[in-house]
């Protein structure tokens, strides 16, 4: 089918041919393996996007936890005390 879209040439290893037949007995309907490979990619992409959400919200959630655990700890003037030990 004529396209201007690039194309990817892909070759069955071992590796491929597994994911393949799991994608076979995952969508039993599916007869192509091309279209299995397809539906793999858009699986695996959903996946991807899954977790980067879930690091996102995770990250959100730290921070969330942790605002403010340290609020008092130090007091007015603490840094300015602290370099007065430095070296000049």
């Amino acid at each position: 089918m004529p396209t201007t879209r690039p194309r990817h040439v892909v070759t069955e290893t071992d590796a491929v041919a597994r994911a393949l037949d799991h994608a076979a007995e995952r969508w039993p309907d599916e007869r192509s393996r091309a279209k299995l490979l397809l539906r793999l990619v858009e699986e695996g992409h959903r996946v991807l996007v899954g977790q980067r959400a879930e690091g996102v919200n995770a990250r959100r959630d730290a921070v969330a936890r942790t605002a403010g655990v340290l609020t008092g700890v130090y007091g007015p003037g603490y840094l300015a005390g602290l370099r007065e030990d430095w070296p000049q």
